[in-house]
């Protein structure tokens, strides 16, 4: 029997960090303070006095530098995983990452392989202001040659680096914020995890919540409240953002024949835009309503708690949408 653990969504990142890096020599840790400092968001803490410093590297305050870096060593043979602060930052890296980390497995016909894994913390909620704030994972969404993974849950933080260290392209793993403390029980003896699929985090008859990462809590929240109602809304966490599973999206749809996408990015040309445009495209006739979207206001995250709070997707809201999906339409 397998023995269920209790910890946090960082101590569930840190072990996934610690198994990767004593399971092969290839693999070491580079970014900003992620060593004696242990990492911006404490997700580093203690492996640098376990691995060394040529393990676990702090590295200048330079996205662009240090994320090439990883570029070259992937292409060399090691299994770099670089830490970028947080998605606001990685801008500064984006001509390494869509010109070269995504590109040159394509450019050279195949010959180069890019295996690099890129974590970076995104999302807001936490009063840091519009330049740690924001959520940007829909621009990385678009960019074919890279794989897009949000883990929402401790399982998926804990499991999904393993998978991602294995790919042969490059790999970017976006951990919200919000989700650090986040705690709970853990099976110790559940292995990788599937990066291509969604997951039904609670099945429902009514409407289909469809979210990632940081706004999970906040959609199965919104669920509960739904249930007070009388509704049952289906909870779909993506977990992967390319590939989007659109199988078990559609398969949702057509259960519950309504749809709310909760996406933490602005509304105009979201990932949220995304999901609503395949959903009218491949499942248009199982829909009894337009499909909802929740998302952040479309100004810079506020940095005092009660704007900030205002401007993103909160379960209240999550629910009301789905209220009027349910009871405004057929």
């Amino acid at each position: 029997m397998s023995k269920q653990t209790k910890l946090t969504y960082r101590e569930a990142l840190r072990a996934a960090l610690r198994d990767a890096l004593a399971a092969d020599e290839r693999v070491f840790l580079m970014g900003e303070d992620v060593g004696k400092y242990g990492g911006a968001f404490g997700v580093s803490l203690g492996l640098v006095e376990e691995f060394g410093t040529e393990r676990v590297r702090d590295t200048p305050l330079s996205e662009s530098a240090f994320t090439g870096m990883g570029i070259g060593a992937a292409i060399a043979g090691l299994r770099p995983i670089v830490e970028i602060m947080t998605v606001n930052f990685s801008m500064l890296a984006l001509d390494q990452i869509l010109n070269n980390a995504a590109t040159l497995r394509h450019m050279s016909n195949g010959q180069l392989s890019v295996p690099l894994v890129i974590r970076m913390t995104t999302g807001a909620g936490r009063q840091l202001a519009a330049q740690h704030s924001h959520s940007l994972e829909g621009w990385y969404a678009h960019i074919p040659g890279i794989r897009v993974l949000a883990p929402a849950t401790l399982r998926d933080a804990r499991a999904m680096l393993a998978p991602a260290l294995a790919d042969p392209d490059p790999v970017i793993i976006f951990e919200h914020g919000s989700l650090y403390n986040l705690a709970g029980e853990l099976d110790g003896g559940e292995g990788p995890v599937d990066l291509t699929s969604a997951a039904v985090r609670r099945s429902g008859t009514d409407v289909t919540l469809i979210t990632y990462g940081g706004s999970l809590p906040k959609t199965l929240a919104a669920a509960d409240l739904l249930a007070a109602d009388g509704i049952e809304a289906e909870v779909i966490d993506l977990r992967s953002l390319r590939p989007l599973d659109d199988a078990t999206i559609m398969a949702s749809v057509a259960r519950t024949h309504r749809a709310v996408v909760v996406d933490e990015a602005w509304r105009t040309g979201s990932l949220a835009a995304e999901i609503t445009a395949r959903i009218t495209e491949q499942a248009f006739y199982e829909l009894d309503a337009p499909v909802g979207r929740v998302c952040s206001a479309e100004v810079p995250i506020p940095y005092a708690g009660h704007l900030e709070e205002a401007a993103l997707p909160q379960a209240a809201g999550i629910a009301a949408a789905a209220r009027e999906a349910v009871g405004g339409h057929g």
